[in-house]
């Protein structure tokens, strides 16, 4: 099994903390694991993009131009990336920010998830990245929603530990989404 995914979005969206969050819950689940993050000249507003490969084997790259999966939290990195995702592939597309139309046509499956309406319901819009991974890791079994909440106190500095709860709460959340 291997399994690489481009995560994009603005910087301050939250991208790179959750590439960093799946690639230590597949440590934690046994898997060899590659975090390659990736910054724009700005940081928040900017582009923020990373890629995180995770495998039951030796990974001979970080670097991937044909992803089994991408996350897109806006429309110009939904525009970019589709195109990139290799057939049986998954898109994970924040439709809060993205049209569908966003999306090239492909070979792969793609579930549109409002991930910034459902961290606003759950109080804080900070956590539409949480929801959004929480649905890919559910859709995809990449690795399970709970070893992504366990990791949580390994990705977050201590002093935002008081919010993993809420956290977790983002991950069920976009985890039952995608079970629908």
């Amino acid at each position: 099994m291997q399994h690489d995914v481009i995560m994009a979005g603005f910087g301050g969206q939250g991208i790179l903390m959750i590439g960093n969050l799946l690639a230590v819950a597949g440590l934690r689940q046994g898997l060899r694991v590659t975090f390659f993050p990736s910054y724009g000249v700005e940081m928040r507003g900017g582009t923020a993009n990373c890629t995180v490969t995770l495998s039951d084997r030796e990974i001979g790259s970080p670097v991937t131009s044909r992803p089994l999966g991408v996350i897109g939290m806006n429309e110009p990195s939904v525009a970019k990336f589709a195109p990139w995702i290799r057939p049986g592939g998954h898109l994970l597309a924040n439709s809060s920010l993205t049209p569908r139309t966003a999306a090239a046509e492909g070979d792969f499956s793609a579930l549109w998830v409002p991930c910034n309406e459902i961290a606003r319901d759950l109080g804080d819009d900070r956590l539409a990245s949480m929801v959004a991974l929480g649905a890919y890791a559910a859709r995809t079994g990449v690795v399970t929603t709970l070893a992504l909440a366990e990791a949580l106190s390994e990705v977050l500095p201590e002093k935002a530990h008081k919010l993993i709860p809420l956290n977790r709460r983002a991950l069920e959340a976009g985890a039952s989404l995608a079970a629908t």
